[in-house]
């Protein structure tokens, strides 16, 4: 767990976000998880705000998936939740259903997004049932479960000289949460640069 003791109060834009690594293998001690590990260092990398992670290693169940997911936007108070595992075809994966049953309103574009980054490599991509929703005020997404897909799907594709090739999801993360009245989110354009509309966007920091 890396539960910090930070307050929103105490930072006004800090962004808490709950990292969820759904494996019954990994939980259960057979083999190190490496979903957390994946999710945040590649989100320590791209989020140049303050930020608090919350974590959770779980077992493919869907009660306890649900419960989770319940427990860090209702009680810890996550403007943003990640899932990692669990989103195929397979009879143990069910945190698409577990997600659908604790959001208030779907978001389909995040997982449209998410496959069309997958397929640039392999065809398997269409068994991928990854989605994403609202509960509340914060944004739920699951995401890949193999960390070389965690961080392709977040930070998009790009080409030798750093150009977008195909977007990532996480460039509209930052927006949807301050439409949802959360905290303004900035991040590294080196890594993945958020996308605002001009009259969304804070006057830079004087240095």
């Amino acid at each position: 767990m890396n539960d910090l003791a930070l307050h929103p109060s105490d930072t006004p834009d800090l962004c808490t976000i709950g990292l969820v690594s759904i494996s019954d293998r990994a939980s259960g001690g057979v083999y190190p998880d490496q979903g957390l590990p994946a999710l945040r260092d590649w989100l320590a990398r791209a989020i140049t705000s303050p930020v608090n992670f919350i974590e959770r290693l779980i077992p493919d169940e869907q009660a306890l998936i649900e419960t989770t997911l319940i427990d860090l936007v209702d009680q810890q108070g996550c403007q943003l939740v990640l899932t990692t595992g669990g989103t195929g075809p397979a009879k143990r994966d069910v945190t698409p259903e577990a997600t659908r049953a604790v959001i208030e309103r779907e978001m389909p574009g995040f997982g449209e997004q998410m496959r069309q980054i997958s397929l640039q490599f392999v065809p398997t991509a269409i068994l991928s049932r990854q989605l994403a929703g609202i509960r509340g005020q914060s944004l739920i997404l699951n995401l890949p479960g193999q960390p070389k897909a965690i961080s392709e799907t977040l930070a998009g594709l790009q080409d030798a000289s750093g150009k977008v090739l195909v977007p990532g999801i996480f460039a509209a993360v930052p927006y949807c949460i301050q439409l949802l009245d959360g905290p303004y989110i900035e991040t590294d354009p080196a890594v993945v640069e958020a996308f605002r509309p001009k009259a969304a966007r804070r006057p830079p920091k004087e240095s």
